[in-house]
C-alpha cells in the first residue's frame, strides 16, 4: 500500500477532503490548549520562563494561580497548577486562558512560541524550522483526538499493536514532538504511527560493491531470507534479476520504507539504478505497523517474525531519521556482546532484564556523497535496514506487552491508563510500583555501577512483559546507537569498541537522573499524585527503597555508590528542550552524547529525604 492508494477508492475532491477531516475548529482549539500548557510546563520546567505565583494556597493539594507575561505585546496567560517535585508543572488545562491588554484571547501556540521566541533562544535560521515542527505536532494531535478506540476501558485488556497506536503524546518532554518534515497529507495518514496503517516495504536488489551485510553469528544472510520471505518470493526476486542478465549472487536483497522509496531513493540515488547497481523487485507481501519511533515497524501478518527499521529522511523531533551505514556494520557485533554480558550476569538475569538484539543489518552507500562529504551528512544515512527480534517470540503463553510509554498515557478524556492498571492487577499502588521498579530501575542501576553502561530507557525503548496487569520483567530495545559504556578505556572485544566513550564523571549518573527520573518517572509521579490516589512523596519514597535494595544488596560496589550518589541533595539539570531549540537538525552528536547537553543549573533530588 502506498500513501494514496488507501483512498483510490474515492473522487480525488474526497480524497483531499478525507485527509484533512480532523482541522476542525472543535479539534484545533483542544489540540492548542492542550500544547501550550504543555509548553509552558516544560519551558518553565527547564527554566526558559518563569511564571509568577499570585496567590498561595493554604495546603500543597491546592492549586495556586499562576501569570506568565510575554516581554513585550501586553500578553498574560493565566493559570492554575500544583508544583511537583523535580519542578513538574501539573497545570489545570481547563484554567489555562490568554489575555492582550486585558482583553481574553485565544490559545494559538505558534503564537506562544513567537511570544517568547526571544527567551527561549531558538535562532532566527531555525525558528521557522520549528515552527512547522510546531504545526505538525498540533495536526497530529488533533488527528489522535479524533480518533475512535483510544478511551482507557477500551485499552486496559488490548493487545501489543492497538497500545502501540494509540498513544496520544509522543515523547512526554518535548514541546515539538511529532515533526514529521516531509510527509504531505496523505503520508501522515499511511505512516504516522497513529494512523496505524498497514505499511508494506518495497525490496530492492543492492550491489554487492556498495551494499553490506552483517549479522550475529549464528545466523546467515540465506536464514535471514528464510525466516522473512516466502521461498517463492526469493525465488522471484532472482528470476526478475536473471531476467536482466544480472547475476543474483552479486546483489543482497533488502527492505526500503515505500515513503523513502518515492521521495528520495529514486531521484538522489538515480545513477545506481540506472546502472542497475540497484534493481527494484516489488512489494512485499507482509503487512507492517510503524511503531512510535515512526521508523520502526512490527510485522502484523505474522507477529513472531522481526522487527523491520528503516532509513526515513524526515525531520522529527530533532534529527533526520537516516540510519548511518557505518553504524549498521557493527550493530550485530555490539548486541552479541551486549547479549552475552547480559546472559553472563546472574544479578540481570534474577530481573528477568532482557534485550531485543539486533540481529542483522544492511547498508548501501552512496559513492557520490561519500567522496564529495568528508564529514557526517544526512545524504550518506538513506539507505540501510535492520531487523530486530519480535518480544512475541519470547514470552510464555500466560504473558503478554506493552510500551512502558503507556504507563504516561491519557485518552482524549485525559483519563490515565496507569491508575487503571494498578486497580486491575488487584495490588496496592506500592506492591505495584516495587515490582514494576524492580523490573526497570533495578537492572538499570545494576549496568550503570558494575559495567558503566548506559542506555536510552525512555518509555518508547522499553517493552514491558505483563502477568495480570503487572510487570514481571521488561525488555530493552535500540540497542547499538544508543547505548554507551561511559569508559573510553573500557575492556571491550573488537566488535563493541564503538560504544565506548568519554564521559565525565559527574554527568554519569545523568543517565539515571535525566532519563529515567526527570525523563519518566517525573510525568508517572504527577499522574498518580493526580488521578491515582497516591502522593507523589509516596512514590519517590518506593523508587528510594528500590535503589536502597539494590545497594544493600551489592556491598561489594560501596565506593562507586559513593562516587555516583543517587542520594544526592541535587543533580544537575539537563535540559531536553534547550537542545532541541539550539539545533533542531541535529540535536546531539551520538558519537559524544555529552558534548551538546544543555543545563540549567540542579534540581533538587526527590531521594534526599530517605537517605
Amino acid at each position: 500500500m502506498t500513501a494514496h492508494t488507501q483512498f483510490s477508492h474515492l473522487p480525488v475532491s474526497e480524497q483531499n477532503r478525507h485527509v484533512i477531516a480532523h482541522l476542525t475548529p472543535e479539534l484545533w482549539s483542544k489540540a492548542n490548549r492542550l500544547h501550550v500548557r504543555k509548553a509552558i510546563a516544560e519551558f518553565a520546567h527547564e527554566r526558559l520562563i518563569t511564571p509568577k505565583c499570585i496567590s498561595h494556597p493554604a495546603s500543597p493539594e491546592e492549586l495556586a494561580d499562576y501569570q506568565l507575561a510575554a516581554s513585550q505585546g501586553d500578553v498574560v496567560y493565566h493559570f492554575r497548577a500544583r508544583r511537583l517535585a523535580l519542578e513538574h508543572w501539573a497545570i489545570d488545562a481547563e484554567s489555562l486562558r490568554k489575555t492582550q491588554a486585558g482583553v481574553e484571547q485565544e490559545l494559538d501556540s505558534l503564537s506562544f512560541i513567537i511570544e517568547f521566541k526571544d527567551v527561549l533562544g531558538i535562532p532566527q535560521e531555525m525558528l521557522p524550522t520549528y515552527m512547522e515542527e510546531i504545526t505538525s505536532t498540533l495536526y497530529s494531535s488533533a488527528f489522535k483526538h479524533l480518533r475512535e478506540g483510544v478511551l482507557i476501558e477500551q485499552l486496559l485488556d488490548a493487545d501489543f499493536q492497538t497500545l502501540e497506536g494509540a498513544m496520544m503524546e509522543g515523547h512526554p518532554a518535548f514541546v515539538a514532538n511529532n515533526g514529521r518534515i516531509g510527509f504531505d497529507a496523505f503520508d501522515y495518514q499511511a505512516y504516522a504511527p497513529e494512523a496505524a496503517a498497514p505499511i508494506n516495504f518495497v525490496w530492492l536488489a543492492a550491489h554487492k560493491s556498495k551494499a553490506h551485510f552483517a549479522s550475529i553469528e549464528e545466523l546467515s544472510y540465506q536464514q535471514l531470507l528464510e525466516e522473512e520471505l516466502p521461498p517463492s518470493v526469493v525465488d522471484d526476486f532472482r528470476q526478475q534479476l536473471m531476467a536482466q542478465d544480472l547475476d543474483p549472487t552479486d546483489y543482497i536483497f533488502m527492505p526500503v520504507h515505500p515513503w523513502q522509496w518515492q521521495n528520495k531513493l529514486t531521484g538522489i540515488f538515480a545513477p545506481d539504478i540506472a546502472k542497475r547497481e540497484l534493481v527494484y523487485l516489488g512489494i512485499g507481501d507482509d503487512n507492517y505497523q510503524a511503531q512510535q519511533s515512526i521508523r520502526t515497524f512490527f510485522n502484523t501478518s505474522n507477529s513472531r517474525k522481526r522487527y523491520v527499521k528503516t532509513a526515513l529522511s524526515i525531520l522529527n523531533m530533532g534529527f533526520m531519521r537516516g540510519l548511518s551505514p557505518y553504524y549498521m556494520a557493527t550493530t550485530p557485533g555490539i548486541n552479541e556482546w551486549l547479549a552475552e554480558l547480559i546472559d553472563n550476569d546472574a544479578c540481570l538475569r534474577d530481573y528477568g532484564f532482557r534485550m531485543l538484539r539486533e540481529v542483522a543489518t544492511i547498508g548501501y552507500r552512496n559513492h557520490y556523497y561519500e567522496s564529495a562529504v568528508s564529514g557526517d551528512t544526512p545524504y550518506k544515512k538513506m539507505m540501510t535496514a535492520l531487523w530486530r527480534e519480535s518480544p512475541l517470540a519470547l514470552i510464555q503463553p500466560n504473558q503478554r506487552v506493552m510500551t512502558m510509554a503507556a504507563l504516561l498515557h491519557q485518552d482524549r478524556e485525559g483519563n490515565a491508563l496507569l491508575p487503571a492498571m494498578i486497580q486491575a492487577s488487584g495490588l496496592e499502588t506500592g506492591e505495584w510500583l516495587k515490582r514494576y521498579l524492580q523490573s526497570y530501575l533495578s537492572p538499570l542501576l545494576h549496568c550503570l555501577y558494575t559495567y558503566d553502561l548506559a542506555f536510552m530507557p525512555h518509555g518508547e525503548n522499553l517493552i514491558l512483559v505483563l502477568e495480570n496487569h503487572t510487570p514481571v520483567h521488561v525488555f530493552m530495545k535500540d540497542i547499538a546507537e544508543e547505548i554507551v559504556v561511559m569508559d573510553p578505556d573500557a575492556n571491550l572485544p573488537e566488535k563493541a569498541k564503538r560504544v565506548a566513550v568519554f564521559v565525565p564523571d559527574e554527568l554519569k549518573i545523568l543517565s539515571i537522573f535525566t532519563d529515567v527520573f526527570d525523563g519518566f518517572f517525573r510525568f508517572m509521579a504527577a499522574i498518580l499524585h493526580e488521578q491515582g490516589s497516591y502522593p507523589q512523596e509516596q512514590f519517590w519514597h518506593r523508587v528510594a527503597e528500590c535503589v536502597t535494595d539494590y545497594q544493600q544488596a551489592h556491598p561489594e560496589l560501596a565506593e562507586r555508590f559513593a562516587r555516583y550518589d543517587m542520594f544526592s541533595p541535587a543533580f544537575t539539570h539537563s535540559c531536553l528542550n534547550r537542545l532541541q531549540l539550539a539545533n533542531n537538525r541535529q540535536m546531539i552528536n551520538l558519537s559524544d552524547p555529552s558534548q551538546n547537553l544543555k543545563f540549567a543549573g540542579q534540581l533538587d533530588n526527590p531521594l534526599v529525604v530517605f537517605k
